[in-house]
């Protein structure tokens, strides 16, 4: 997988956090900076570690699956996206902050339930050429300045940005699946 690709992969990874940084920046009337780039932060340390945990678990079960690789990646990274869509399409993420400012263990709970694609993706990087640390850097950093801006934006965009980002988030992940199993398959 390219760099080009890479970087697609880690702001599609990005759009989930950032669509729950929005909802939390709706419910703040006036965030600071320093706020921000501490949610941001926590989100993009959580976002860049789960993938290395998935790229884990795929690699002890790669050999089981070598000459299935390309559909392992295009099923998961598929039913990611697809999710992705439908969620941003039928959940209601404002629902999910009650309150104006957040506890540091609400923060992290809802980085790692944004995370878990992010995993999911880490199982498929496990059965192509990637550099694990690469693609984890890049989505760590793609989600911390998404999720920064989401929460400094989120008062004045609304949470319909959010759901958009969402949704094209999903069809990038949907289109990189596509793409592992056409270079495979061609």
């Amino acid at each position: 997988m390219n760099i080009p690709a890479l970087i697609l992969l880690a702001f599609a990874m990005s759009t989930d956090a950032f669509a729950a940084s929005i909802g939390k920046g709706v419910k703040i009337k006036k965030p600071r900076l320093g706020y921000a780039l501490k949610i941001g932060l926590t989100f993009g340390v959580v976002e860049a570690i789960t993938p290395v945990i998935g790229w884990w678990i795929g690699s002890v079960a790669s050999s089981y699956v070598e000459e299935w690789d390309h559909w392992v990646a295009l099923v998961l990274l598929g039913g990611l996206g697809a999710h992705m869509i439908y969620e941003s399409l039928n959940s209601d993420k404002e629902d999910e902050i009650k309150t104006k400012k957040q506890s540091f263990a609400l923060v992290i709970l809802t980085a790692f339930g944004t995370s878990i694609d992010a995993m999911a993706v880490g199982v498929s990087l496990a059965f192509i050429d990637v550099s694990i640390g690469i693609a984890a850097t890049l989505i760590g950093i793609a989600t911390f300045t998404m999720v920064t801006i989401g929460v400094m934006l989120g008062s004045a965009l609304g949470s319909i940005i959010g759901k958009r980002a969402e949704t094209l988030g999903g069809v990038i992940l949907i289109l990189v699946g596509v793409w592992i199993f056409l270079s495979h398959v061609l």
